[in-house]
């Protein structure tokens, strides 16, 4: 499943950029279900959203498709190369300028909620 879900995000990077892609056929199912899915992204002032595990999961049940654990996962993953590609876009500044990232690394815990909202 790994080597799927490489593939699978390799083929997201490669359709941003324009190339004509072709998943591979064990990922068929994944490929068509991330295209829907993402038709139905949110933005907001910055760019755009990450999908939601929640979507992901009403899409399933709307649609009727039992997805694995693991297939979620690869959705995720997708998902994660597509908001690389359109971050990359805006994180290019002019030369000599300095710049903030547009999302942190550091995953929200309970400390850094308390520190941030008090």
């Amino acid at each position: 499943m790994r080597r799927l879900s490489r593939q699978l995000s390799a083929a997201v990077t490669a359709a941003l950029k324009g190339e004509n892609v072709r998943p591979p056929e064990a990922g068929r199912l994944l490929w068509n279900t991330f295209q829907r899915l993402s038709l139905t992204r949110t933005y907001h002032p910055a760019g755009p959203n990450a999908l939601q595990p929640s979507e992901v999961e009403a899409y399933c049940r709307m649609m009727r498709l039992a997805l694995e654990p693991r297939h979620i996962s690869i959705l995720m993953e997708m998902d994660r190369a597509w908001l690389d590609q359109a971050y990359a876009k805006n994180q290019r500044a002019p030369e000599g300028m300095k710049t903030l990232p547009q999302r942190s690394s550091q995953p929200l815990t309970a400390a850094l909620a308390d520190l941030v909202l008090g």
